[in-house]
């Protein structure tokens, strides 16, 4: 330990140099058996297992050769069938889980000099969570980036490509339950910012190319297309596929929905989850409510009363802002960088643009242009100054405030009036000692025994809300708040990091000083389980840390070095600036 490190230098330190190497994982020969564990796998016999697209021959050829020199692995290599994987295809999947293959690279062995294959890296979150996710990797690469680490960044955008390519999405993550469920797309502002990045070598152009060509088939076989896109409203919602009870739950997290059922029927809470995920039990109630569940899970948002019994039927206004992100990317994209008509190959192409083979800027504008006007109409509500999510099937819109509406000036959907709206009558709303929660208290309503915290909810705040925010306030010129919730966010976590011993966890208590890594909602938290020194943090709350120090003055930095909490230091420089001081240089 460097004894005259201050706590600032030191997170950082770890985050650059200890933090993301610990959660760095490839998926290959050198570490399948470790990669392949997972703690969600709940069967009575858990091995390590992967499933291989049919497109990827030569990977199924490595690992089988894998299995087969080294029988103490136990390691399981199936194929997956032609075609997009159904929601009965997947439910079978349930006894024998497994990881799914990732992206893979040539490359010589410098011990033998025989070539062979390689996983391209990727970085995992963390705790309970070791597989690629797909969100999350947006948020971590925002970090890599600002640690140079612009190599792990790219190969977390090559492994998308290679998911959507051969399963059809970006994954929840990478593990065979997931195949139906996708998660926040971030694709094309994780790409461009690579490329600006990486634009100088020689490759670049054909990764910028890649990446776009897999978001727009994305964009039109995802989000666009049934059961997501609702045509009455063009807008998009969260709505897997899927059937029975998610798998990768703990066993007993239903249990109280499920008993009462079972009861009913005279069987056991066991034969009940088995009858019910084989289809010999017909219940639409809880076919209904699993409906929902998987789409909350796809939202990234998994729990929030928010999104309870409901999420299937919201236009969300993440879900849109993205969106809309999606096609003004693409728009740019392709007039700056394709002389505005990009070739879409075979591959790519989808029901939408097969006949014409190819994508011009104008479509995507308009495409942006309407999806602005929807919003307004069905998201926006003027007497509260802020954004909404809309219920298609009742066709209202909801009144849960959430602090994904500042989603909409990350993606630049909000006019200037709007984001002037969003910074006077919504941002009061949602700030509090620790930067933005979640949604508010009064939307999330009492809690109790019979109706427990859920962590989506206030008083827990999360990093995606506060690094989209940060940048949405700059983009619209409003500096000051940006740098105040950043500075709140990294107080907060700068001061659990000091008082307890190196924590560093997935999400915080943001109303409450004293302890705030300490969350009881749901599975607690992940990232403060650890012996001595903290090895990995979190994934996001790692990229949050290092991304936050970019918006921070140097006189920002040095307070926050010193711990000073954000009401001290804003006092101390209102005083500072007051024309009554009597400055210690003047005179």
């Amino acid at each position: 330990m460097r004894l005259n490190e201050n706590p600032v230098a030191r997170l950082s330190r770890f985050v650059e140099k200890s933090f993301w190497n610990a959660l760095t994982r490839r998926i290959d020969g050198s570490n399948i058996a470790a990669v392949a564990k997972d703690p969600k796998d709940w069967t009575p016999d858990p091995v390590p297992r992967i499933y291989v697209p049919p497109g990827a021959p030569e990977q199924y050829e490595y690992y089988r050769r894998i299995a087969e020199s080294e029988p103490d692995l136990r390691l399981d290599v199936q194929y997956l069938p032609e075609g997009e994987p159904t929601a009965e295809y997947v439910k079978n999947l349930n006894d024998k889980p497994g990881l799914l293959a990732l992206a893979v690279e040539e490359y010589t062995n410098p011990n033998s000099g025989i070539k062979d294959l390689r996983g391209v890296p990727f970085v995992v979150p963390g705790g309970r969570f070791n597989e690629f996710y797909g969100w999350d990797s947006y948020m971590e690469s925002l970090g890599l980036m600002v640690n140079d680490r612009v190599d792990l960044a790219k190969s977390m955008v090559v492994n998308f490509c290679f998911c959507i390519k051969h399963y059809g999405k970006i994954l929840n993550a990478n593990r065979s339950y997931y195949l139906c469920r996708s998660q926040p797309p971030f694709l094309t502002d994780m790409a461009l910012r690579v490329f600006d990045r990486i634009k100088a070598e020689p490759d670049a152009k054909d990764f910028l190319r890649t990446a776009m060509l897999s978001a727009i088939k994305e964009y039109y076989s995802v989000w666009m297309a049934e059961p997501r896109y609702d045509p009455i409203t063009g807008l998009s919602r969260y709505r897997p596929t899927g059937l029975g009870v998610p798998p990768e739950t703990e066993p007993s997290h239903f249990y109280h929905l499920l008993l009462p059922h079972a009861e009913k029927l005279g069987i056991t809470f066991e034969e009940f989850v088995k009858g019910y995920n084989n289809g010999e039990i017909k219940d639409p109630e809880l076919d209904e409510y699993f409906l929902h569940d998987r789409a909350v899970r796809e939202s990234g948002h998994d729990t929030s009363y928010r999104l309870e019994n409901v999420c299937a039927n919201l236009a969300t206004v993440d879900l849109n802002s993205l969106l809309y992100k999606y096609e003004v990317d693409i728009a740019r994209t392709l007039r700056h960088f394709f002389d505005d008509k990009l070739a879409i190959p075979p591959e790519y192409r989808t029901t939408q643009n097969a006949e014409k083979g190819f994508e011009s800027s104008a479509v995507w504008d308009r495409r942006a242009k309407r999806r602005k006007l929807a919003m307004d109409k069905y998201l926006w509500d003027e007497g509260k100054g802020m954004y909404f999510d809309y219920n298609t099937v009742k066709q209202e819109i909801t009144d849960y405030e959430s602090a994904t509406t500042f989603w909409t000036m990350w993606a630049g959907v909000a006019s200037p009036r709007q984001a002037s709206r969003l910074v006077s009558e919504a941002l009061p709303k949602f700030e509090v000692y620790g930067g933005l929660v979640s949604g508010t208290e009064k939307s999330r309503g009492v809690v109790g025994i019979d109706r427990p915290n859920r962590q989506w909810d206030y008083p827990y705040g999360w990093a995606p809300q506060q690094m989209l925010a940060w940048s949405g306030l700059i983009r619209y010129g409003y500096q000051e708040d940006a740098e105040r919730l950043a500075y709140k966010w990294l107080y907060m976590i700068i001061k659990a990091f000091v008082d307890f011993n190196g924590a560093v966890v997935e999400k915080y208590d943001v109303t409450r000083p004293i302890d705030p890594h300490k969350v009881e909602a749901e599975y607690g938290n992940q990232g403060g389980d650890f012996k001595g020194v903290s090895r990995e943090g979190f994934g996001w709350v790692n990229a949050s840390f290092v991304y936050g120090l970019e918006f921070l003055n140097a006189h920002m930095r040095r307070a926050l070095g010193a711990c000073t909490p954000y009401e001290t230091f804003s006092k101390a420089t209102a005083q500072w600036a007051s024309p009554s001081w009597d400055h210690p240089t003047k005179g």
